[in-house]
């Protein structure tokens, strides 16, 4: 089984979580794609979507799935009923990292909204403690040597995402060669330097339920 044929086995497998009746988040990159085009058999069932990035949120539209800004949503709904979204990493606590696609900001903030976090990945994506992927940090640009040097003082080595911007107007620095043994106690501390919106370290939204796709089928961890 190829790395696309299993994501696809788990984007299909995370439509379970789908409540009928309710709004819900959809996350970013290769493995929510997979989930979004799934979630076109189910579109009548639910109000609306909550998107985390504005590649989703056209390829939702695309499939005719209702997009509902957050603030709008949570008019209607007390939170959202689910967020289903993929990780560049997991750790046996369901600590992620997250953001290889830069939108890492906007799926905290979807995450932090909903009542459960359905993390869908392959095996390729469990470790056993955080930061064989580098670890992004969205900063506001006149921090990035701010943020650059505490990056250092971890440990990490910060190099700057080239010709990208986040889509709140932000770049991003990618933390190279950490060892994160202490997934929440890494995410305060960057999160306290001033210019940091938010690092990829998802460790207090971090999943409430992982489904990994292995050759034999999809795992609940």
């Amino acid at each position: 089984m190829t790395q696309d044929e299993m994501k696809q086995q788990v984007a299909e497998a995370a439509l379970e979580y789908v409540q009928a009746g309710t709004i819900i988040g959809v996350g970013t990159g290769s493995t929510a794609n997979m989930f979004i085009d799934a979630l076109a058999s189910k579109k009548d069932d639910i109000l609306g979507a909550v998107a985390s990035s504005e590649v989703t949120a056209t390829r939702l539209a695309g499939h005719g799935i209702p997009v509902l800004e957050l603030n709008d949503a949570l008019t209607q709904v007390d939170s959202l009923s689910v967020y289903i979204d993929g990780a560049d990493e997991f750790d046996p606590g369901r600590n992620l990292t997250k953001g290889g696609g830069g939108a890492l900001t906007r799926e905290k903030i979807v995450a932090a909204a909903s009542d459960q976090f359905i993390c869908i990945v392959d095996q390729s994506k469990q470790v056993d403690y955080l930061g064989a992927y580098p670890l992004p940090i969205e900063v506001i640009p006149m921090a990035e040597e701010l943020v650059s040097g505490v990056a250092i003082e971890l440990g990490g080595r910060p190099v700057v995402r080239t010709g990208f911007t986040t889509d709140n107007g932000n770049i991003i620095i990618d933390v190279h060669d950490l060892k994160i043994t202490d997934a929440l106690a890494v995410e305060d501390r960057l999160n306290k330097v001033p210019g940091v919106v938010t690092n990829g370290v998802f460790a207090h939204q971090g999943a409430h339920v992982v489904l990994m796709a292995t050759p034999d089928g999809v795992q609940v961890l």
